[in-house]
């Protein structure tokens, strides 16, 4: 089999400089899929019918095997690379609720999949299709609490609301070219984010893994009402309420008018294991509210990673991340204020 110069690949628009573009790379990368899918029992079914989806921050190619099915092969840049090892240890810690890779390389930040089946945004969700799946990922939550340490080992990165106290400062400092008006309301609110950091971290609430990313396109369906969870490269240790943002605006954007009576009650789903520890639902949803005013500022920080794309992308320069600290500073600075 030859490798194809070039495969039917999804930029998504991206001027994305990949090591996909590199041949010796992509051989590599292609054979080891291969070597490792054979080891299972798998036969790939030929390099010319691979597809790849490149970003600047990660590859994915999908390899089909004899009989039709499909296998993922990701690659991640530097700042995600700890993904790959987290995904191997991740199915003997919470077995049963994440996929298990075929093989990883945790070392070259390389991991090969099965295909996950149906996701729940497969199945055009309803408003009340989150309710489950967030009361599992709770209850997944609350099981890696225990393992902050090992996860802190495998490169996750730490985003401990003590560490995100005095982030806003530090995001100023690197955002040249802030206009006044962002740097004068982000200023105004660093003693209040301070403190909503604190009470987080005083609350007995553990910091644990936080998904970073939780769409319904990453969550998939199983038998008898249970779900797995995938798609871990923006994951961190940090509060773990934080993952409400991102299901929030998805929530917000699909039901429009209906989607704070919506959110509403999925936050009280997602909240109700954690009552077991004997914090109350009012103290739970304060927690949760300002779990994601802090949450922001974390997730302009995994956006300006140093290697969070792959070295040489058009995108990975100072000019760029100038901006799109501005931008994201901006951003954040309306939900804090929300």
């Amino acid at each position: 089999m030859t490798i194809v110069d070039e495969p039917v690949a999804d930029t998504g628009g991206f001027d994305a400089l990949t090591p996909w573009a590199e041949p010796g790379w992509r051989a590599e990368a292609l054979s080891w899929a291969e070597e490792r899918l054979r080891a299972a029992g798998h036969e790939p079914a030929g390099r010319s019918a691979v597809r790849v989806r490149l970003r600047p921050w990660s590859v994915v190619a999908g390899i089909p095997v004899e009989g039709g099915a499909t296998v993922w092969f990701k690659a991640n840049a530097p700042a995600s690379a700890f993904e790959s090892a987290l995904a191997g240890a991740l199915p003997a810690w919470v077995p049963g609720q994440v996929l298990h890779p075929i093989a990883i390389d945790a070392e070259r930040g390389w991991s090969l999949f099965a295909d996950g089946g149906s996701s729940i945004a497969d199945a055009a969700p309803g408003p009340d299709a989150w309710a489950a799946p967030l009361q599992q990922y709770a209850e997944l939550q609350r099981t890696l609490a225990a393992r902050v340490d090992a996860l802190l080992e495998l490169g996750v990165p730490d985003r401990r609301p003590q560490l995100l106290a005095g982030g806003m400062g530090m995001l100023l400092a690197r955002a040249g070219g802030v206009d006044d008006a962002v740097h004068d309301a982000i200023g105004g609110l660093g003693a209040r984010y301070a403190g909503w950091c604190a009470e987080l971290a005083a609350s007995g609430v553990p910091v644990t893994l936080d998904h970073g990313d939780l769409q319904d396109g990453q969550v998939f369906t199983r038998g008898g009402g249970r779900y797995v969870f995938h798609d871990w490269d923006a994951a961190s240790v940090a509060f773990p309420f934080a993952s409400l943002v991102v299901t929030a605006r998805v929530v917000r954007d699909r039901f429009g008018a209906d989607g704070p009576a919506v959110l509403a009650r999925l936050r009280d789903a997602y909240l109700e294991p954690w009552t077991a520890d004997g914090h109350t639902r009012v103290q739970l949803t304060r927690l949760a509210g300002l779990a994601c005013r802090v949450a922001p500022i974390g997730q302009v920080f995994r956006a300006l990673a140093p290697g969070r794309m792959f070295p040489g992308s058009p995108m990975d320069t100072r000019a760029v991340h100038s901006v799109a600290a501005q931008q994201a500073l901006v951003a954040a600075c309306g939900l804090l204020v929300d």
